[in-house]
Order: structure tokens, then sequence, then C-alpha cells
């Protein structure tokens, strides 16, 4: 059978003050065998498929939103509601997210400098500015402001308890995060792609809130509630899509340099994921989260019920098998083989998940802080944006004080998500080079240290 010849560029550690690039030409992938037949699973036609489905469902939706966008707009305008004032809309909501965007790209050096300080700052930080927000939202009158304000305090409520219940696990996180984020130190080419990663999405969300203010403009309509739905699904899609990009390209550049001490163009890691894995990109920005949130209901309903009672146990763990099967079709870890094999991310995350099994790392996995830390610079980041908006819109006109401030935290919890897919996935590469290969010397022994304490734990 036919060889592809495949072309990557790698930069050598250790090779000089700047470092010297070599190019490594002619990496043969022969015909499947029985033992390779997996790594190549990505060239199979059920997979470019997929790929390719999911990347025309992305962009469909891209232009539907559009042009929904465009509509609502028009008919805001046409309505010309006394009550809805353009410049109390659009200023504070644009300002927020332009505001949102510094705080991510600050948050991100604050991780990378020092990780295990930022990881307990967000454990007090984060619940602290989301008792704000529902403040904030209770000085307004109205229903919805009264809902969202108690939402905003359970929010805060429950991340208080949880910052004491892992009070335990910070050790270990403090660790793995620090040793992580050191195979891809901050540089000028990386920040630049972040930055457009987020420039990006800023101007998505400034094409977005016409579409908003549309819909607060004519909210007398009964369909405000659906239109409000659509727009909502739409831009967490379009800014998970941005963030997995970022996270799948990063994850190249530390998984070459945990697997083989090298370091991997910041440029051609990028430009693989947009020209390459695409599709996977714009699949798992649907698939993972909606995994991780079933997984986390079903880890929660665990706790909750516990074995009190038997046919709540019975229940429990029924869910929670049906997210362990849910885990393989999608997970983030999945991601760094669709960015470094360039593999479907269904395939790569059952192989993946198989690994973790085979090593025992299940059990660490599920105790990784990463996803929660992330969870918590989001809501903080959040939180600076909606104080942000929801002040200047209290302060100026007290129409749509509600819907900004909560459109504001949207919009700065995915600015700063996109930011932290940084060291995400640079912790994912790390978990996925041990799982490949425990005797790695260069991952040193945080991963078998905790292992060990987990086995002591159950002993």
């Amino acid at each position: 059978m036919e060889s592809n010849n495949v072309e990557i560029s790698i930069r050598e550690a250790g090779s000089g003050e700047n470092g010297r690039y070599n190019t490594i030409t002619r990496i043969n992938q022969i015909a499947p065998t029985q033992a390779d037949a997996v790594d190549l699973n990505h060239r199979r036609p059920s997979a470019n498929f997929a790929r390719r489905l999911a990347a025309l469902l992305f962009f469909a939706h891209l232009v539907a939103a559009a042009i929904l966008i465009i509509i609502l707009c028009i008919r805001g305008f046409l309505a010309r509601n006394p009550a809805f004032h353009a410049d109390h809309w659009f200023a504070p909501l644009l300002t927020s997210a332009a505001a949102s965007t510094l705080v991510a790209l600050l948050w991100l050096l604050f991780v990378l400098h020092r990780p295990a300080k930022a990881l307990r700052t967000s454990l007090w930080l984060s619940p602290s500015l989301a008792c704000a927000v529902a403040v904030l939202l209770l000085t307004d009158d109205g229903g919805y402001s009264l809902a969202f304000g108690v939402l905003a305090l359970a929010i805060a409520l429950v991340q208080s308890l949880y910052g004491c219940w892992i009070t335990r696990r910070l050790h270990h996180a403090d660790e793995i995060l620090s040793a992580s984020v050191t195979a891809v130190p901050p540089n000028f080419m990386l920040a630049m792609y972040v930055a457009l990663a987020l420039l990006t999405a800023f101007v998505y969300f400034s094409f977005w809130t016409l579409g908003a203010g549309g819909v607060a403009a004519n909210d007398d309509s009964r369909l405000a509630p659906l239109y409000v739905l659509l727009l909502l699904l739409s831009l967490a899609w379009t800014m998970q899509a941005i963030r997995y990009a970022v996270l799948v390209a990063v994850a190249q550049l530390a998984y070459a340099k945990f697997a083989s001490g090298t370091e991997a163009a910041v440029a051609a890691a990028f430009d693989a994921t947009a020209k390459r894995v695409l599709g996977d990109v714009c699949y798992g920005s649907a698939v993972v989260p909606t995994v991780v949130a079933v997984r986390g209901m079903a880890q929660a309903m665990g706790l909750v019920v516990g074995d009190s009672d038997e046919f709540l146990f019975s229940c429990a763990s029924c869910f929670m098998g049906v997210a362990d099967r849910l885990v393989t079709s999608g997970n983030r870890w999945g991601l760094v083989y669709v960015g470094v094999h360039g593999k479907w991310l269904g395939n790569a995350s059952a192989e993946i998940w198989d690994m973790f099994i085979k090593q025992g790392m299940g059990q660490l996995i599920d105790l990784d802080l990463t996803g929660p830390f992330c969870f918590l610079c989001g809501v903080a980041g959040g939180g600076v944006s909606a104080l942000v908006a929801g002040s200047w819109s209290l302060a100026a006109h007290r129409g749509h004080v509600t819907d900004v401030t909560v459109y504001a935290f949207i919009i700065g919890y995915f600015m700063t998500r996109i930011a932290m897919a940084w060291p995400q996935a640079c912790v994912a590469a790390y978990h996925v080079v041990f799982a490949e290969n425990p005797q790695n010397e260069q991952l040193g022994a945080c991963i078998p240290e905790r292992l060990r304490q987990l086995r002591s734990s159950r002993v």
C-alpha cells in the first residue's frame, strides 16, 4: 500500500540560546497491521465523514445564527420601544467584554507564573465575586432579578463548601499544575495566538449583542424566550469551539515536551489544528461539556445518596455507569491525541480512557482538580465582567440590569475559560504521557506518589 509522508517541524531544547529547528521528514505511515490499526483509525472513511459532518454543522449553525441575529436586530429597531435605550445596552456589554479579555490574559499570566497561589486564590475569589454579583442583582426590582440573585448566592455557597471539601487534595493539585505548565512556558508567539482567540471571541460577542438587544427591545414577543435560548446555545458552542481549538494546539506543544523533550513550533500546532482536526474541535465543543456535566451530576448524586438507601444507590450506580460509558465518546484527554496523532475524538477518547484504567489512574483522574479550578477561574472572570456591566447599567438605566448583568457574566466566563485552555491542555498532556509511559523520567514522581496514596487510603 502507498505510504503517506508527513513533515513535522520541531525545535530541540537546549541547543543554543534561540534553539535550532530540525525537520524530520518522511515519517512513513505504512499499511495498518493489527498492532497499529488503532493508530490509523483517524483515516477511516467513517471518521473522516464524521469530522466533515461536525465541521459542516458548526459552520451551518454560524450562518443560521448570523441570519437570526440580523433579523432580531431589525425587529428590535423597528419596534422602537421607549423603554429600551441602545446606548445603555451596548456600552456596558462591550465594555465588560473588553474588560473580561484583559482580565483573562492577566489571570492566565498569574496561573502560569504562580500556579499554586492562583489555585488557592480562586477558592476564595470566585465565591466572593459570585456573592457580589448576587447582591447587585438583588438591588434590582423584578422576579428575574430575584431568581438570578438567589442562583448566584447558591453558586457562591456551593463553591465555598467545595473549597473546604477539597482541602486535602490541594497539595497534589499544586504539584501537578506546577509541573505541567512548565512544559509550555509563556512566550510571545503563543501569547499572540491566545490573544487572537480572545479577540475572535470578543468580535463574535459584539455581533451577538445585536441579536440579544433586538430581543430586549421587543421583549413582549411570545417567542422571546426561544430566541434567547437559541442565542445562548449558539454563543456557548462558538465559545467552546474557540476554547478547544486553543486546547488542542497547546496540548501538542506540551505533549512534545513531556514525551520527547522537544519543543514543537507554535505556528505549526495552530495551523494543524485549523486545517486537520477542525471537525474534531467542533464535535468536541458540543459533546465534551455535555459529558462533563453528566459525569459531574452522577458523581454528585453518588456522594449525596451514598449507601443509605438501596433503591437510590442503585439509581445512582446506574447513572454513573451511563456517565462512564459516555466519557469514552468524548473527553478533554482525548483532545490530546486529536492534536498529536490526528485521531477522531471518539476513538482517541476511548483509547486514552482505556489506558487510564489499565494504569490504575481512574480514581486519580476523577479526583483531578484542574477542571474545577478552571471553572472557578471562569466564574471569577464572569463575576468581574458582570460587576462592570451591571454597575454601569444600574447607575445609568434600570430597565435591563438583569439582562445586561447575566449576559456580561456569560461572556466573562467564556473569555476566562478560553485563556485557561492553556494550563488545562498542559495538565491533560501530562496525564496522557504518563499513561503511555509511567517510567518517563521527565514527569517526576508526582503521579506515582499520588497513586500510592490512593491505594493506601483504599487499603
